[in-house]
């Protein structure tokens, strides 16, 4: 803090009378690269955050008398946790799939909302007014969340998939709602717990949610620190143009002229050249062609215009290095037979370069046979899937090593903490409004638990005997252990470390041979873990909107006696959509293999080939079928991978050190879970993902934002919203305007068939 503290030392009027040693302790308490201190000082000054970030997208005051749980609000939240993530459900099998976003549902909220506070009367029924006035931010923002909860694909109804794909196992419908239910809450309830460690923090950003904070506010023509006194066109102009040409835009891309999407042009110069394809290619390639003007495919792993640039850049740095430098290395060496299938792939081989055949090495009731699989081959991956391992070994060790070393003192003070100590203006301003007691969350954890518990009993005994009660202890540790530092990283870099695999390693040596049960487990392990980080996001945004997480006043319309705790909350809300998402993700998942011929079949005829349920099929056998035993132990193919476990632990502790030495540096830019976590998403992911999203970072996070700051903090975020949601609501139009309907044959001659499509 030495050099810090040099920095506050001002005559005393520039600091217009605030003590030197208040200001440097309101500052974060550790080294945060992504803070400037000349800037944290002046947001301290203006009482606000200390983050120009959170200043340009987040008000620093409220309001504590806009309506926030009004029967408007719970109607259209619960359509919306309907509609969203049933249709995201519809496209998830689908190949290119379209997600509908939480910036769609925020947008089209909106004029729904303003609707009904235009037509409805005001009237009361049983005591509650149907039109409580203008529709009001905070409806707004309780709405999305309810929206965004559950919008994703429940990670368990791969589960479901995959038994029914690869296993010809179709259990009813309440073991499937059991276990979607089982990871959705316990996450839930950790979520609640960690929020001391990962919301009131003024240092955890969250930036995904400034993009949804600045489109809020756009919206709703709040004016704020930050913006309010520059320039240039109004923010919801700019909005609008920029939406506008991005729906006009992706048109070409998604539809006409899709090789602007894979604009993989030095493939096109040598078409037949293997190697050529083999680096430039972009499907099952290196993706060295570096260009592509789909918007789509720059924000498939996140928009780069909410990522810091320093997270960026280490995750470039990381791209390269492993996919461009250590991944041609290797196959072209042939290390691990890799010459023999395609460089870049999702799936798995055998030993003749086939898709490896999991029936021909399991029993009929789906357990592993030893002289099968002797008989048959062992499974071989693509060079990218198997660096994508290691780098999860790296990561998971990473993680925890670069917890210690740079947040101990963090952890430890907030574990002590109450919220009224944080000095950050957004926290002051939430002190007002009681809080959710932990209680409440231990009780969303025991109904998890229980259901879990239940679904393995009644329907899927075998697998109840193998989770027995030290794996589920282990699980339970694992998790608690892994989200406060995982959360921490997710929170300043926008990227999340996944615990899929080490929830795969453990389960497949612990179990070997038994593939629904490691699917099970590696649920339970890693999408509580992610569940709980996409709830407690959602209470940072509703802490930047001052949404309450309950309410203590009376609610005199329904109940004057009594005390509004648990109907009128953002707690109820988060509960009720998340429930209300699953069960409805898994009836659109039963309708679709009762209704879609051919469903997952890799030659289906409207893209339903189900490419997230392939990767977690091929997981399913190399973890829980052959085990790992078989593929990471010495002498076996994999063995190598095992030691990035020791790169892993080894690489933050060197960077430490020399961050030490030379503290100013740009060695303390360097994240190594960042480097280790950032590609994975790679497969399905590739270059054509990674590249042009590091380059856009670099413009807009970079250059951008040191040249002319101004236009940065007003045009950034809302730039980030308008292109997502053009992008997403063009998707929408062109499937169901173009290509579902006539199955697919509207302009295949006039507008689909040419070069740039074939």
């Amino acid at each position: 803090m030495s050099d810090l503290k040099h920095e506050t030392q001002m005559d005393g009027e520039k600091l217009g009378g605030v003590d030197e040693a208040q200001l440097v302790a309101a500052l974060p308490d550790f080294d945060d690269p992504n803070v400037d201190k000349d800037a944290a000082i002046v947001g301290i000054l203006e009482d606000d955050s200390p983050y120009p970030e959170v200043r340009s997208a987040v008000a620093n005051t409220d309001d504590p008398d806009i309506p926030v749980s009004t029967i408007r609000s719970w109607v259209l939240g619960v359509m919306w946790a309907i509609l969203v993530p049933g249709l995201n459900q519809f496209f998830f099998f689908r190949y290119p799939s379209v997600t509908v976003t939480g910036i769609v549902a925020q947008l089209l909220v909106f004029p729904l909302g303003r609707a009904w506070a235009r037509v409805m009367p005001n009237v009361k029924i049983f005591g509650v007014s149907l039109n409580p006035g203008p529709f009001s931010i905070k409806e707004h923002v309780l709405i999305t969340i309810m929206a965004t909860v559950g919008y994703q694909s429940a990670y368990a109804t791969d589960i479901v998939a995959v038994q029914r794909v690869y296993y010809n196992q179709i259990y009813n419908f309440g073991y499937q709602w059991m276990i979607v239910m089982s990871t959705q809450l316990i996450g839930f309830s950790i979520g609640g717990v960690a929020r001391r460690f990962l919301v009131q923090p003024p240092s955890m950003i969250w930036p995904t949610n400034l993009v949804t904070c600045a489109l809020f506010n756009t919206l709703h023509a709040q004016t704020y620190a930050g913006i309010g006194s520059r320039g240039g066109i109004s923010r919801e102009r700019f909005f609008l143009y920029a939406f506008i040409g991005s729906m006009s835009w992706y048109l070409f891309p998604g539809y006409i002229f899709q090789a602007l999407s894979y604009f993989s042009w030095v493939c096109w110069i040598a078409p037949d050249n293997i190697r050529v394809n083999q680096m430039f290619g972009y499907v099952h390639g290196l993706g060295m062609s570096l260009i592509t003007f789909d918007w789509a495919q720059i924000a498939y792993i996140g928009s780069p215009l909410a990522t810091p640039w320093w997270a960026e850049a280490n995750i470039a740095v990381g791209f390269v290095f492993f996919f461009w430098i250590l991944t041609p290395a290797l196959h072209y060496t042939n290390a691990w037979e890799s010459k023999y299938m395609p460089i870049s792939s999702r799936g798995s081989f055998d030993n003749t370069g086939k898709a490896y055949d999991v029936s021909r090495i399991v029993n009929p009731d789906s357990t592993f046979n030893q002289e099968a699989y002797s008989a048959y081959s062992p499974l071989y991956l693509s060079t990218t899937f198997a660096i994508s391992y290691g780098l999860s070994f790296a990561s998971i060790t990473a993680t925890l090593t670069h917890a210690f070393l740079y947040y101990r003192k963090q952890i430890w003070t907030q574990a002590r903490r109450a919220m009224h100590e944080q000095p950050d203006i957004h926290a002051r301003l939430m002190s007002r409004y009681p809080q959710v007691p932990q209680w409440w969350y231990l009780i969303v954890f025991c109904m998890g638990a229980i259901l879990s518990k239940r679904m393995t009993s009644d329907q899927f005994h075998s697998v109840y005997v193998c989770l027995r009660s030290d794996l589920h202890r282990g699980l339970g540790n694992q998790t608690f252990v892994y989200v406060i530092p995982i959360g921490m990283i997710q929170a300043i870099t926008n990227q999340q470390v996944g615990l899929n695999v080490i929830t795969e390693l453990i389960i497949g040596y612990a179990l070997p041979g038994r593939p629904v049960a490691m699917m099970l487990f590696k649920t339970w392990g890693y999408i509580t873990m992610a569940q709980a980080l996409q709830f407690t996001s959602d209470f940072k945004l509703g802490h930047y909107m001052k949404v309450p997480p309950r309410y203590s006043t009376p609610l005199n319309d329904i109940c004057p006696t009594k005390t509004n705790t648990a109907l009128r909350s953002m707690f109820a809300a988060q509960v009720l959509a998340a429930v209300i998402a699953g069960t409805t993700q898994l009836g659109v998942q039963a309708w679709m293999f009762t209704n879609i011929p051919n469903m997952c079949d890799p030659e289906q005829r409207d893209g339903f080939i189900c490419p997230s349920t392939e990767v977690f099929g091929t997981a399913s056998i190399i973890w829980g079928v052959i085990g790992p035993a078989r593929q990471f132990s010495p002498g076996q193919v994999y063995y190598g991978l095992t030691f990035f476990f020791l790169v892993g632990f080894v690489t933050p502790v060197i960077g430490y050190l020399l961050s030490l030495k030379w503290p100013n540096s740009w060695i303390r830019y360097v994240n190594f879970p960042v480097i280790f976590s950032g590609t994975g998403y790679i497969p399905p992911a590739s270059a054509v993902n990674y590249v042009p999203w590091a380059i856009v970072g670099f413009i807009f996070q970079y250059a951008v934002r040191r040249r002319n700051f101004s236009w940065w903090t007003k045009y950034n975020y809302v730039l980030s919203a308008a292109l997502d949601a053009g992008v997403a609501v063009s998707a929408i139009l062109i499937f169901f305007c173009l290509q579902y309907p006539q199955n697919g044959n509207i302009g295949l001659n006039t507008i689909q068939t040419w070069w740039g499509n074939t």
